[in-house]
């Protein structure tokens, strides 16, 4: 007899999705030849209790394309997922506007083909990507992860793309590097809000992040392409973000066009406009609060209106700790958030 053992992130029966509507869609992922990998995820301003998303929000045209990947084998966790109409309406891209609804907006007509995003610093074979080969070039799988913004809300979603290791080990990493430096498309023209201070939420642009590289090669640590089955929005990071599932959301920076390797802790964008408030690692951490509001609990953005999240515990590393805390061992987790 074969005993499973609940890794403690797994939610509980009752949270997860029903059965009927797991199958029908991993039916629909099969058809499309896409690899289904469940593994068990976050701006910076408190999220209110009266943010809404209209329902009329569904019926807006959808030019996303459907992806196709080589399979691999599913697993059998699952987490309750938000709804799509959710994921693609509640955003944080500053670069489109500062509140919750904007970004779907104005970034409406963003040209992501076509693309281009470097990897380049201390590697022994840099090279460059376009659009075409984010896709045909590396192994697609959905991964469902837990995003948790550091604004106390969070989403399960279900991502497509690959590790970023992949990348990483494609461009023959010198040993001296010590990090992973990511860099945002710069183009006030098609993003307003690199164009006015106002909307754009003060930030100094392009916006840049930054990991270890023992966090950049962990195979958590993802390159997404696609969300429910489809390439990626604009307002959530199209053609390619970072999506780093213990840390909050800000970490996972969008529409990347730059990825360098180095020997210096590189600046990252809310670090550099607050660092008593944004530290460089911004895991999760329900016992380090914001300076303004607790990060102990945290409202799940889930089916039904606003009004029917549930509240929800914060786990530590957003329920990734048997796989990620032995990257901080030693280390002071409140000193370094």
């Amino acid at each position: 007899m074969q005993i499973k053992i609940r890794p403690r992130w797994s939610l509980l029966e009752n949270q997860a999705t029903p059965e009927s509507v797991y199958h029908q869609r991993r039916d629909i992922l099969k058809k499309l030849g896409i690899a289904a990998v469940g593994l068990p995820l976050s701006t910076n301003a408190h999220a209110g209790l009266f943010d809404f998303i209209s329902s009329s929000q569904q019926e807006s045209v959808d030019h996303r394309r459907q992806l196709s990947g080589s399979p691999s084998s599913l697993s059998n966790s699952t987490l309750s997922l938000t709804p799509e109409d959710k994921v693609l309406h509640y955003n944080n891209f500053y670069e489109f506007g500062t509140d919750k609804s904007s970004p779907a907006i104005r970034a409406e007509k963003f040209i992501t083909d076509p693309w281009k995003v470097t990897i380049d610093g201390m590697v022994n074979k840099p090279f460059s990507l376009d659009y075409d080969d984010l896709f045909n070039q590396f192994s697609l799988e959905e991964r469902i992860y837990r995003l948790r913004c550091v604004e106390a809300w969070s989403m399960n979603i279900p991502w497509i793309g690959f590790s970023l290791r992949d990348i990483i080990k494609k461009a023959d990493p010198q040993q001296r590097a010590k990090y992973v430096a990511f860099e945002t498309l710069y183009d006030p023209k098609q993003m307003p809000g690199q164009a006015s201070s106002r909307l754009g939420g003060g930030i100094e642009y392009p916006y840049v992040e930054g990991l270890r590289i023992d966090e950049a090669m962990h195979p958590l640590t993802m390159i997404s392409v696609g969300l429910y089955g489809k390439t990626l929005a604009p307002q959530n990071g199209a053609p390619l973000r970072l999506v780093v599932p213990w840390k909050y959301g800000f970490k996972s920076i969008k529409s990347i066009v730059r990825i360098h390797l180095t020997d210096q802790q590189p600046p990252t964008t809310w670090n550099r406009l607050a660092a008593s408030e944004y530290g460089f690692y911004a895991n999760v951490n329900p016992n380090v609060d914001h300076p303004r509001w607790s990060q102990a609990s945290e409202r799940f953005i889930g089916q039904g209106n606003i009004f029917s999240s549930r509240r929800q515990p914060t786990l530590m590393f957003n329920g990734y700790a048997e796989e990620v805390a032995s990257l901080y061992q030693g280390m002071d987790l409140k000193r370094n958030y």
